[in-house]
């Protein structure tokens, strides 16, 4: 375990996912590719700098993973969540971005990693938030599927845990495409105690990586694109 703990690993998250022992981890926070972006098999399969990038006067490198269709992103869930649920301690947490597209499927693929799905938590990004006319409503909140490896225990450190978080992206706190406020993410490692290890499969920039450190938590990070590896450790160098 020590050669995973408080390190960011270079590699395929199914891969070396299989090579962390058994019930050894408090929880699991990921953001993983949402595979989403577009209606039509084209605009799917698009890059994520064209699918996501709203400013486009700044430049940030693509990644991986996010061209599958509906059904084998639901089949590459199960297979990454499945591990996960074999890693988390009894009673652990696991929780789990998506937009409002895969949501749905998300929360199958929690349940059919038998997971046992506790809600969703939504995600405020504030007024600046897209909106692709007037008659829309903006596309505001994105979504923290949740659940437990077994029974939720009752927390003595903190909680009951609130249901809507509201930070606003920021661009000088934005170091990945999709990437989350550091801000946003020190809040949801609360979630276990001091000291507790927080696993993230996709941990792109380092963000989860880079709050679980200052709120004084452990972590375990993979990330498969070398370009967000190396700015995800440079994160950790400057803590």
């Amino acid at each position: 375990m020590d050669k995973f703990l408080n390190k960011i690993i270079l590699g395929d998250s199914l891969e070396v996912l299989r090579q962390i022992p058994d019930n050894s981890v408090d929880a699991v926070i990921t953001d993983p590719p949402y595979a989403s972006g577009g209606k039509t098999t084209g605009e799917k399969s698009a890059l994520p700098s064209i699918k996501y990038a709203k400013n486009k006067v700044v430049h940030r490198p693509d990644f991986v993973g996010d061209t599958k269709d509906s059904r084998s992103w639901l089949h590459w869930c199960v297979l990454w969540i499945g591990e996960c649920h074999r890693i988390l301690k009894d009673n652990g947490y696991f929780l789990m971005f998506s937009d409002w597209r895969q949501l749905p499927t998300a929360t199958d693929a929690v349940q059919m990693a038998d997971l046992v799905w506790r809600g969703v938590v939504a995600w405020d990004k504030g007024l600046c938030s897209r909106a692709p006319h007037k008659g829309y409503f903006r596309h505001q909140c994105e979504y923290i599927v949740w659940g437990t490896k077994g029974k939720c225990k009752k927390a003595v450190h903190a909680g009951p845990y609130a249901g809507c978080l509201r930070y606003q992206v920021l661009q000088k706190d934005k170091f990945h495409i999709t990437g989350k406020p550091t801000a946003l993410m020190e809040e949801l490692v609360k979630i276990v105690p001091e000291g507790g290890i927080i696993l993230d499969p996709f941990v792109g920039s380092g963000t989860t990586a880079v709050a679980a450190k200052k709120q004084n938590r452990n972590f375990i990070g993979i990330e498969k694109t070398e370009v967000y590896y190396n700015i995800a450790l440079n994160r950790l160098k400057e803590i």
